[in-house]
């Protein structure tokens, strides 16, 4: 016998035995977990779907049950079914928003006008007001 009872031992008010398929995914710490699951699918029918799978399967299992018994008292009609029409709408959402900043970007792209050199490679710098500033002379050590 374990030290204490798990939640599905705490529930029923029955001695934990020490092989307890629930004990490892049913802490007694967390006795809500247990209720969700079995008032869903009821304490047989999780014993009898735990000792079906292997060891390593189990932990995987109770949580997808934990879940879909969560989401199927909150919408008793569809469940976790119920999810996929709004995380539909999200994706919708996304992909429009998406193809609306490519179509933007594309808008942007189409009205830059393609920046022409001002000056060619061969074309000495215009003076402006007559005033000659030396930028021609490659003597003039400016910037060097």
């Amino acid at each position: 016998m374990t030290s204490t009872r798990c939640a599905v031992c705490k529930y029923f008010r029955r001695r934990c035995p020490s092989d307890c398929i629930f004990s490892p995914h049913f802490p007694p710490n967390n006795p809500q977990r247990f209720t969700c699951v079995h008032r869903i699918y009821g304490a047989s029918n999780i014993g009898k779907m735990l000792e079906e799978l292997p060891i390593e399967d189990r932990a995987i299992a109770v949580e997808t049950l934990y879940y879909e018994a969560k989401c199927r008292i909150q919408d008793p009609v569809y469940g976790c079914v119920g999810l996929i029409p709004w995380l539909q709408q999200e994706l919708n959402i996304a992909q429009s928003q998406l193809a609306k900043t490519r179509a933007e970007i594309a808008f942007l792209y189409a009205n830059v006008p393609v920046a022409k050199p001002i000056l060619g490679p061969t074309e000495p710098l215009v003076q402006q007001n007559d005033i000659d500033h030396g930028l021609d002379d490659p003597s003039n050590s400016w910037f060097c």
